[in-house]
């Protein structure tokens, strides 16, 4: 099995997108506790490798769409240089292995884990042909994360970090939608059979929607009684600006359709998008752990 196409088909530069799974971690104010980590970094790594398995199983399931794509025909399996024979050998060792990894480590994560890699089964299969469920089992993806870590860690993952999560991760995936219609043109129904079935302008109308709802859930939870009782602060409404600055960045990677790449790929490169991220966090951990004491 050539190990050099398996790696670049298991995406590991996707994996920064598991560190949802600590946002549990760090709202339940456990960051400074060392069993905690060691804890959250292994659900992480197991939702890693269960990310990877589902990009091994939607290259399969694609692999003929993507080689009509102007980069996807790039990827491993879809140009032939990893077998899909070799594919599915990885996709069922894997599988397994995670799963039992999710148990060892915590009963429940194990459970989250195989609904985590069911539902993008079944997304491969049935709801990517489907206009906006397709954004919401993305975005269901992203809930998974965040729920597998506190089960893991044994913390609550409260209603306004699940929200706020499910908000952003549609935002998200609308994004690619509307950035996938303006770039591929006349030509996007044949690399994603559902983007027939979406309309640019109302997609980007829903998207803008999303932003607004998702600064509205999180400057409302910043300035919740319950958050500032939790916290000791009231000063976590300080970081509501950088949430705005953000959304308003990866709006301008999607309306830059002269750009191939995802762009949820390219936020990952975008040094705007990054150091406004690395200053949330900065901000959030000094308003939770710093200010407080």
């Amino acid at each position: 099995m050539p190990l050099l196409p398996l790696f670049e088909t298991l995406r590991p530069h996707q994996w920064v997108k598991n560190l949802f799974v600590l946002l549990p971690l760090v709202f339940a104010k456990r960051l400074l506790a060392s069993d905690y980590i060691w804890i959250g970094l292994g659900a992480m790594g197991l939702f890693c490798i269960a990310s990877s398995v589902v990009y091994l199983i939607n290259d399969l399931v694609d692999v003929q769409r993507d080689r009509m794509h102007p980069v996807k025909r790039l990827r491993p399996i879809a140009s032939g240089r990893l077998s899909v024979t070799s594919a599915r050998l990885a996709a069922a060792l894997l599988t397994p292995g995670v799963l039992a990894g999710g148990y060892l480590l915590s009963p429940p994560l194990a459970v989250v884990l195989a609904a985590y890699i069911a539902l993008n089964l079944f997304y491969s299969v049935v709801l990517k042909q489907l206009p906006y469920l397709d954004v919401l089992s993305i975005a269901a993806g992203f809930l998974l994360r965040v729920l597998g870590g506190a089960l893991a860690l044994g913390v609550v993952a409260s209603t306004w970090l699940l929200l706020c999560t499910g908000l952003l991760a549609c935002y998200l995936g609308l994004g690619k939608r509307a950035h996938e219609l303006a770039s591929l043109g006349d030509d996007a129904s044949q690399a994603r059979s559902v983007l027939a079935r979406y309309d640019l302008a109302h997609i980007r109308l829903v998207m803008l929607l999303t932003a607004v709802a998702t600064v509205a859930a999180y400057v409302a939870y910043t300035l919740s009684a319950d958050t500032r009782a939790a916290f000791g602060t009231r000063y976590l409404a300080l970081t509501g600006p950088f949430t705005v600055i953000g959304l308003l960045r990866f709006y301008q990677l999607v309306t830059h359709p002269h750009r191939e790449s995802s762009p949820t790929d390219e936020m990952l490169r975008d040094w705007p998008f990054i150091g406004n991220l690395a200053l949330w966090a900065a901000s959030v951990f000094v308003v939770i752990y710093v200010l407080p004491g």
